[in-house]
């Protein structure tokens, strides 16, 4: 049910009013050039756990508050999930080698609104088969993104996804999705990557969430591991991963997450 101002729609998604968007916007830029920054901090030798120090000590300095850092026992301000791991890598000791890709995820919390996002980076230089699945991922969010608009599905979206992926040989991963948000973390709707056209709740006006494709060279299945947070490919495929955070508007989209500096693909540089 929703109301004459469109609070929450019958799927339990809220609708959020047009000057909400500022505070999803000054948050994802939190986030986005928290993200552009982190750069330079990805080599050869580096450490996961270093990484992480850096993006605890620039949420800080930028008066924003970590969303991960004591969600469910969780204790850093980012996922690293490197190589085969498919997302919620914990950071540590481990050290990156040449050729390494990493996602590296990060949600602020900045004035009640959360900027959540990320991206691809690479420790030395990529080898073939990896610059291809980092482009191909990046290219199905965008394919995704370029779906949202009032009107179309959810449904709309994950098939945009999927069928870009499925005709580049890759597998798109089932067992976790996109979210709402807004001024909570995770909310409905669940955003999957898959899907069929005209399926799933119909976008409309003020909806946020977060687009975020997980893509394996391999196979799509995933497993978690002991620690009951890392996810990796079954096979020990590749697995890449490319995540905005989104509002719909009145005729099409705002990307909040978007990299000042034009760093959100690796290849920036």
């Amino acid at each position: 049910m929703k109301d004459h101002k469109g609070r929450v729609t019958r799927d339990g998604i809220r609708i959020y009013e047009q000057a909400d968007f500022a505070g999803m916007h000054a948050a994802g830029q939190v986030t986005a050039q928290i993200l552009d920054e982190v750069a330079e901090h990805v080599f050869p030798g580096q450490t996961t756990g270093a990484i992480d120090a850096f993006i605890e000590k620039r949420v800080v300095e930028m008066g924003t508050t970590s969303a991960t850092i004591g969600y469910r026992g969780y204790k850093h301000a980012s996922c690293i999930s490197v190589n085969h791991v498919v997302c919620h890598g914990i950071p540590g000791d481990k050290k990156l080698k040449d050729g390494d890709i990493l996602n590296i995820d990060v949600t602020v919390i900045k004035d009640g609104w959360f900027g959540d996002s990320s991206r691809m980076y690479v420790a030395g230089k990529m080898n073939r088969k990896a610059e291809r699945l980092v482009q191909v991922t990046h290219d199905s969010l965008m394919k995704g993104i370029e779906v949202v608009k009032p009107g179309n599905t959810f449904g709309d979206i994950g098939h945009a996804i999927q069928s870009y992926a499925e005709s580049h040989r890759m597998s798109v991963v089932r067992d976790f999705c996109g979210h709402g948000l807004g001024r909570v973390f995770h909310s409905p709707p669940n955003v999957l990557h898959y899907g069929r056209p005209g399926t799933g709740a119909v976008l409309e006006e003020g909806m946020f969430f977060t687009i975020e494709p997980m893509i394996n060279l391999g196979r799509p299945e995933t497993k978690v591991l002991s620690d009951d947070w890392t996810a990796v490919t079954r096979d020990k495929s590749l697995s890449a991963q490319f995540e905005h955070s989104i509002g719909v508007t009145k005729d099409g989209y705002e990307i909040f997450t978007l990299s000042p500096a034009g760093k959100f693909h690796p290849t920036f540089g």
